[in-house]
């Protein structure tokens, strides 16, 4: 059973979450919270698989909330998800560099809130639905600086051309696919780029593919 805490400051919105997801036979939401503090608290004393976080709390903000989350070395099994709005691009970085997983619009599709509860308690990063990647492209295009990445320069060509992929937000089957390999050595070669370039998960690989100028916005395949 994936166990799941809502955050969110408006409860309308929590009991939206909570009957959507309560209705799934493997979820079930085992805590509410209307405040960053209480997101914390819940967290921390729950341990729940998934936390659905909202940006915008009174007091204590969903970012710095996941960001204490992350930081606590027995939450390590909590997966951070940001339910955020198009006008907040600004915040998806930050958001990433701080821990969270992935993020949902407040009107997703049903089907894709509840197959990213699944993916962020798989411990994947949640790059689907093209929102994402939609979001990160908007930050890194308004930020255009290509960073210093230490790490970058020790990636083999294929590792480089692994990344690649994930910052397109391919799966590990999709790449397989992609660039003729199993998917265990995919699995293989993610884990090594993350642990040269000091990536929690796939999502800061995604924010450091597009600092460092890996891939830029627009770029699909064939690039």
């Amino acid at each position: 059973m994936i166990r799941v805490v809502l955050a969110d400051d408006q409860s309308l919105v929590r009991g939206g979450f909570r009957a959507l997801i309560d209705s799934e036979p493997d979820l079930e939401v085992v805590g509410e919270a209307a405040t960053g503090d209480d997101a914390v608290r819940l967290a921390l004393d729950l341990l729940p698989d998934v936390v659905l976080m909202d940006v915008r709390m009174p007091g204590l903000d969903g970012l710095e909330a996941t960001r204490l989350i992350v930081a606590d070395p027995a939450a390590s099994g909590v997966h951070v998800v940001m339910v955020t709005t198009f006008e907040l691009d600004e915040y998806v970085t930050e958001a990433i560099r701080g821990g969270a997983s992935g993020f949902l619009v407040k009107d997703t599709e049903p089907e894709d809130l509840v197959r990213a509860v699944r993916v962020a308690a798989g411990g994947d990063a949640l790059l689907s639905p093209t929102v994402t990647r939609r979001l990160l492209a908007r930050v890194a295009d308004a930020t255009r600086d290509v960073d210093p990445v230490p790490g970058l320069a020790d990636l083999t060509p294929r590792e480089h051309e692994v990344l690649v992929e994930v910052a397109g937000g391919l799966s590990n089957e999709e790449i397989a696919r992609a660039l003729y390999l199993s998917e265990s050595t995919v699995k293989t070669h993610v884990s090594r780029v993350m642990t040269k370039l000091r990536a929690r998960d796939r999502a800061q690989l995604v924010v450091t593919a597009y600092e460092a100028g890996v891939v830029r916005p627009g770029w699909g395949r064939g690039h």
